[in-house]
């Protein structure tokens, strides 16, 4: 690749020797004027990342300057500028012409650092995992906070929109960005329609103050689509498990917004809870609102009943779930119980906490009850694993499969719908 790079820069370079020999007069065989002497300096911007190199070519009686930047990158002219996105040392050269010909090439290397011994800018893009983070709004309270240019707080938000919970900010190490709004975006105080983009970035260090994030180009933005003084944000904060950035206004007052790392369940959670809390019963408008079997044949122990069919001490449960991890079941009058006999029961009323977190198995996602004797639509169902994985759900309707199905194991599917 070096080989034929160089040959190409002599191509460029020849072309103009070929028009200066025309314009000679007396002696055909010689060339006019010395031959230059390639030389050349560089001065790297060290105050950002990628980092910027000037080079500019000192060489004495030569017009042409081509030049090979060490990373497959080649430009021409003097002074011109070269963007490093990668650290490592690139050996750079230089090839003059001039009236006398083509001189020899001069090669200097050129050290770039890396970002990545910066430790915001480390934790902002994951430099020791994949090189790309993605991060989403925290679902914390305060996680969008509007401020004085003094520093005291104007309001600070509570429970944010599903728009806003679902959007999905990506940052590379070679310094792109990526905004997926996951359908919608949230804009002048509603859910609208999406702005995903794509684009770049520069790191600053600031030595001074805090190490800030400039976009590039246009559209781009971070946490709310607003307008950001010089599209620069401040990090104030940035761990394995938290992001926080400060960006000024046009009105002099400021936006912190508090990141964490995406999680691809938390959209689920966030349906299953409504955000805060959400209220669940047994389907019983449905056809088989209770199945059960196998992970491989989920009917083949019992293929449900009829919609309408199920006992009132079982279609009035209802089951519900906060963002704290709690569940709550409320049985109403009585239970349906299993180990009585199939029949109505004294109600076994109670709470339990709950862990949430990716399937294991089919399905987008699943909770464990921690409680021994929790249970969800049937008191048999998975009493000893008490897991129940999510198939499907959206803001009405959700279908969980109680058991993990392994080995053959028998599983619950029950359809729900949101009280």
């Amino acid at each position: 690749m070096k080989h034929i790079a160089r040959i190409a820069a002599l191509g460029l370079l020849m072309a103009p020797l070929l028009l200066a020999s025309c314009e000679k007069v007396g002696d055909d065989s010689q060339l006019e004027g010395p031959v230059p002497q390639s030389t050349f300096t560089f001065q790297a911007n060290t105050t950002e990342f990628p980092t910027v190199v000037t080079f500019t070519s000192t060489a004495q009686d030569g017009f042409l300057s081509q030049w090979n930047f060490g990373d497959n990158s080649l430009a021409s002219g003097s002074p011109v500028q070269h963007t490093y996105v990668r650290p490592g040392a690139y050996q750079v050269e230089l090839i003059t012409a001039g009236r006398g010909g083509t001189g020899i090439s001069a090669k200097q290397t050129v050290n770039i650092a890396d970002a990545c011994s910066n430790a915001s800018f480390s934790k902002l893009v994951d430099c020791a995992g994949s090189g790309i983070r993605v991060w989403a709004f925290s679902n914390a309270p305060g996680a969008i906070v509007r401020e004085s240019a003094t520093g005291t707080v104007l309001s600070s938000s509570t429970t944010l929109p599903a728009c806003q919970l679902d959007d999905q900010f990506s940052f590379g190490k070679e310094f792109t960005i990526n905004y997926e709004s996951a359908g919608q975006t949230y804009q002048n105080g509603a859910c609208g329609s999406s702005r995903n983009h794509s684009g770049s970035f520069v790191f600053r260090p600031n030595a001074t103050g805090n190490p800030q994030i400039v976009l590039k180009g246009k559209g781009g933005f971070l946490g709310l689509p607003d307008s950001v003084a010089n599209k620069t944000y401040e990090i104030l904060e940035a761990t394995d498990t938290r992001l926080r950035l400060r960006g000024t206004n046009p009105d002099g007052t400021r936006t912190v917004v508090t990141f964490a790392p995406y999680d691809a369940t938390a959209p689920i959670k966030l349906l299953l809870t409504g955000g805060s809390s959400r209220t669940w019963m047994i389907d019983n408008t449905a056809d088989a609102p209770i199945v059960v079997g196998t992970e491989a044949a989920p009917t083949s122990y019992f293929a449900g009943v009829l919609a309408g069919a199920l006992p009132a001490c079982q279609s009035d449960d209802e089951y519900t779930f906060s963002t704290n991890d709690t569940f709550t079941y409320d049985a109403k009058a009585e239970t349906f119980s299993a180990a009585a006999g199939y029949i109505c029961t004294t109600p076994q009323s109670g709470t339990s906490p709950y862990v949430f977190g990716p399937a294991a198995g089919a399905g987008l996602a699943q909770f464990t009850l921690t409680r021994a004797g929790a249970f969800i639509a049937a008191t048999d169902a998975s009493p000893t694993e008490r897991v129940y994985r999510i198939l499907s759900i959206d803001n009405q309707k959700m279908v969980l499969r109680a058991g993990s199905g392994q080995n053959g194991g028998t599983v619950f599917t029950i359809k729900m719908v949101v009280r």
